[in-house]
């Protein structure tokens, strides 16, 4: 009987970026066997070596031009003003038909960024996995963080065809289920449902005065569990989708507004309308 082993589905990939994204996307790949080989770029020594030890990683660089040399996919999986600085740097030195993704919050600015700074021959696609945690590091990568996740892909009208349906079984591959937006629509709904959370958590931390901390229950540690989240990486999610990030802010203070006024005037039917509608919206998340 003959045995036909089945093809990687890509030789070598680099991911630029091992900590809990990068690292699990990497330990993910290795887990289903979809690479020859994963090489990684973190300009943290401990990082490489935890991620070495842990085998996320067959390689591990700190020079971004060596680890991408000969590579048929590139990972940026970065603060989205690193992943834009990354772009512009690796361009010159990828193979042709190399194919370069992400792992980015926003993508409008990303998308024009690998338009202005890829070659015509490097074929690049954006993705947003809708997976993660306030925790970050390699060291809490896991190979199953895509596991029934969302992955929103947001290919434009010159996006290569084959590198889109390499990327999307890439991420079917490791577990996600993928759903396609335009880089536009996806910066407007990510900012109501995943920067605006971010940045009212960020502002309730602020808003409570540090030595009635100590008080504090379940409720305020569920709610702004998010603030724990890499400050780098959410400046830089904000100013590259300031348009969507300001228009989502505007909105939750007109409600907090509403909210003010109803109770200055003990206008409770107002106050239990608006309690009741938010509970309903809630409610309906699964």
């Amino acid at each position: 009987m003959i045995v036909t082993l089945r093809p990687t589905l890509f030789r070598k990939v680099t991911v630029i970026g091992v900590g809990l994204i990068g690292g699990s996307l990497a330990k993910a790949i290795k887990k289903n066997k979809l690479a020859k080989e994963v090489v990684g770029v973190s300009q943290g020594q401990q990082t490489l070596t935890a991620a070495l030890k842990e085998g996320t990683i067959d390689q591990g660089y700190h020079d971004v031009v060596k680890a991408v040399t000969n590579s048929d996919l590139v990972i940026l999986a970065a603060p989205v003003g690193i992943i834009i600085n990354m772009l512009s740097i690796i361009g010159p030195h990828l193979r042709r038909g190399c194919v370069v993704t992400d792992v980015g919050s926003s993508k409008v600015s990303i998308v024009h960024a690998a338009q202005k700074f890829l070659p015509s021959h490097v074929f690049y696609v954006g993705s947003h996995p809708l997976a993660g945690s306030e925790k970050a590091g390699v060291q809490n990568a896991n190979a199953e963080l895509f596991h029934n996740a969302t992955v929103v892909m947001t290919p434009t009208d010159t996006t290569h065809r084959l590198a889109k349906d390499r990327v999307k079984l890439l991420w079917t591959k490791v577990g996600a289920q993928v759903k396609f937006m335009t880089p536009d629509e996806h910066d407007k709904a990510l900012g109501y449902v995943s920067h605006l959370p971010h940045m009212v958590a960020f502002a309730l931390m602020e808003t409570v005065p540090s030595d009635i901390l100590p008080f504090a229950a379940q409720g305020l540690k569920d709610t702004t569990r998010i603030a724990a989240s890499s400050p780098q990486m959410w400046n830089d999610i904000s100013v590259s989708n300031k348009k969507n990030v300001i228009k989502a802010i505007d909105e939750v203070a007109k409600n907090l507004s509403l909210i003010r006024k109803a109770i200055t005037t003990n206008d409770q039917k107002t106050l239990l309308n608006l309690f009741k509608n938010a509970k309903t919206k809630r409610d309906s998340l699964n």
